[in-house]
């Protein structure tokens, strides 16, 4: 049976940053007159659409596509790949970002990552713009602290998750559906790319940027955070994405000015005490719950879009600065927290990865951090395994090999066994009783 060992790290890649000179300036958003270029940069960093009319509007796919392009034939520490095309043709690209840029997935396994996810909703930009900006002055800053930072961490950024949604400002995809309820059934183009991203890098955070909509007086907070929820993520894991949401992102944005709150949750605006859960479970299908369930610390993280200033109202460039600069500082929050905890995140992450192969422990087919699950959404014994007929492996297999679930040929058929990594998300893929569940699995006897 295999061990923790089999997902150790290269030991330089496991030091922690303790020194509290080198994490702070960690994203700090600084004037692009300070961001210096580097070995092969031109003299002028290239700045978004966004950047150039001063949050007048919205960087454009083809800016976008131009700026990504420059920043990657200047910069030695990016490289940039597609990694998907949507049903119109666009391209799902992503960004690797390093000290220098990594070379590939198997590298970038060895050591600790983060990949932001930025746009999965069309209509919601203001993570995207974070996004872009961010990627931009880690390619460019000569400041040694985050130039060491990007020496033992890799940095993933899919800038537009959804472009279909982008170019149409749509919430779903060119097909309406919503890519966020999609990472299990994998029906999307775009849901694919993400998971297939996930499983060859492994990233040991994934963080999601998104927007909402306010509701006075109860739901108004600049920016809302939110960690995976789902029963099955891992006491590491979940220790660790709780930690994120409330010991640094929220804490930075509210260093910065910007009021936070946890996503899903109505407070009264006089005594701050919770009124009404609106949102927030724990479905396996939404991707801050679907990468607990894979090993991976996981946030969302929601910032306002409504303008709820006189000022805001009358200017909406105001409006969308403030939208994308508590977007940049919930980013500053997550890479102290990468920086800072690294070794516990590794920690929780190695041991998450592991434990699926002593294949002990009851798996979680409904219920929540915060929702108690019913007698029949747990399955206290699992089966060693769950049969599938040719046609139902034909059905899936696809699905089942995006996520990285392995199965063994059987006579016609085949068995996927939960003795592997992926142990919690067999069920949930396979079980009769699961909510969004691939096909009905035949629960195995025997796995031998």
């Amino acid at each position: 049976m295999p061990t923790l060992a089999r997902f150790s790290r290269a030991p330089w890649k496991t030091a922690a940053l303790t020194s509290a000179a080198l994490l702070l300036p960690l994203l700090a958003t600084a004037p692009l007159a300070e961001a210096a270029p580097g070995p092969r940069a031109a003299a002028d960093p290239p700045r978004t659409g966004f950047e150039r009319t001063d949050g007048a509007r919205w960087t454009t796919q083809p800016e976008e596509q131009d700026f990504l392009a420059a920043v990657d034939k200047a910069s030695r520490r990016v490289a940039l790949d597609t990694i998907g095309t949507t049903k119109q043709g666009r391209p799902v690209q992503l960004v690797r970002i390093g000290a220098p840029a990594p070379s590939g997935p198997e590298q970038i396994r060895r050591g600790n990552s983060v990949l932001l996810i930025c746009s999965q909703h069309g209509d919601e930009p203001s993570g995207r713009e974070a996004c872009l900006t961010k990627l931009r002055d880690l390619a460019f800053t000569k400041d040694r602290a985050t130039q060491r930072f990007l020496s033992r961490t890799t940095v993933l950024v899919v800038p537009t998750a959804n472009p279909d949604g982008r170019a149409a400002d749509t919430r779903g995809n060119s097909d309406g559906i919503d890519i966020n309820r999609d990472h299990l059934a994998l029906k999307t183009a775009e849901a694919r790319a993400m998971a297939a991203l996930t499983r060859d890098y492994r990233p040991d955070t994934v963080y999601d940027l998104h927007e909402y909509g306010a509701t006075e007086p109860y739901y108004v907070k600049d920016l809302l955070s939110l960690w995976p929820r789902n029963l099955n993520a891992s006491r590491g894991i979940h220790r660790e994405s709780t930690a994120i949401s409330e010991k640094y992102v929220r804490p930075s944005a509210g260093d910065a000015g910007y009021s936070t709150g946890i996503y899903g949750i109505w407070t009264d605006p006089e005594t701050g005490e919770p009124v009404k859960q609106v949102a927030g479970d724990g479905q396996e299908r939404i991707l801050r719950n679907t990468v607990g369930v894979k090993h991976a610390v996981g946030q969302l993280v929601e910032t306002r879009v409504d303008p709820l200033t006189e000022e805001e109202k009358a200017d909406e460039a105001l409006n969308n600065r403030r939208r994308v600069g508590s977007q940049l500082a919930g980013l500053k929050g997550a890479f102290d927290f990468t920086g800072q905890r690294r070794g516990r995140i590794e920690a929780a992450t190695d041991k998450a990865r592991a434990q699926g192969w002593a294949d002990h422990g009851p798996v979680h087919l409904g219920g929540a951090d915060n929702e108690k699950p019913s007698d029949d959404q747990v399955l206290t014994d699992p089966p060693c395994g769950y049969r599938l007929s040719a046609g139902q492996w034909k059905d899936v297999k696809t699905p089942l090999g995006l996520h990285g679930v392995k199965a063994e040929r059987r006579g016609d058929g085949v068995l996927v066994p939960l003795r592997q990594s992926q142990r919690a998300l067999v069920p949930l893929l396979l079980d009769r009783r699961a909510e969004f569940k691939l096909t009905d699995g035949t629960p195995a006897e025997t796995c031998r």
